[in-house]
């Protein structure tokens, strides 16, 4: 679909987007190493196409190494939310499912049956596992993928200098611990 020169330019605006997006949910967010950021991510609406209408799966590849990359960068784990064919699944190294005490299930993710995305970054995983959802600390939505139900509450939204992918908008959040108590309950040391 795309020649050499429209696959790097795509791929150096996509890890440029990707590690600012990923960074800036680190700093606002105050994430941890080991924190967990799901990305949702439609390769058709990037292309400018009607979301699952138009899947990319070579578009699909390179978003998948830039979130890799940038989430190893940071020190933080990669999940990808999968579409509405497998229930929204989420995609996740099986050390992370282990270690979060997810439920798996079984499926691999394919370009029309989970997403570009997701199927992408399955083959580029040392050892992948789908789970049936995740509580993640942070979520980063290309293209309106309604990627907010795998985050924890409270949900607090995000912006950056860069608003779309392509086509796609670009929305971000991280978490914060709900409040609790009232008025006389002490939130800062």
């Amino acid at each position: 679909m795309f020649d050499e020169a429209q696959r790097e330019t795509l791929r150096a605006e996509i890890n440029r987007i990707l590690n600012e997006a990923v960074g800036a949910l680190m700093d606002a967010g105050h994430l941890e190493s080991g924190s967990v950021i799901v990305l949702g991510c439609s390769t058709s609406e990037i292309t400018g196409a009607r979301i699952g209408k138009g899947s990319v799966p070579e578009l699909g590849e390179i978003v998948a190494e830039a979130m890799l990359a940038a989430c190893k960068g940071h020190g933080v784990h990669a999940a990808f939310q999968c579409c509405e064919h497998l229930n929204r699944g989420i995609v996740v190294e099986k050390a992370v499912l282990r270690e979060l005490g997810l439920t798996q299930v079984r499926a691999i993710p394919q370009p029309k049956a989970g997403g570009s995305v997701p199927a992408a970054a399955w083959k580029k995983m040392e050892k992948p596992a789908l789970a049936v959802s995740i509580q993640a600390d942070a979520a980063i939505d290309i293209g309106d993928t309604l990627v907010g139900m795998h985050i924890r509450p409270v949900a607090v939204p995000l912006r950056i200098s860069t608003s779309h992918v392509g086509h796609a908008n670009l929305v971000m959040a991280y978490s914060r611990l709900p409040y609790i108590g009232g008025a006389r309950a002490v939130y800062t040391e």
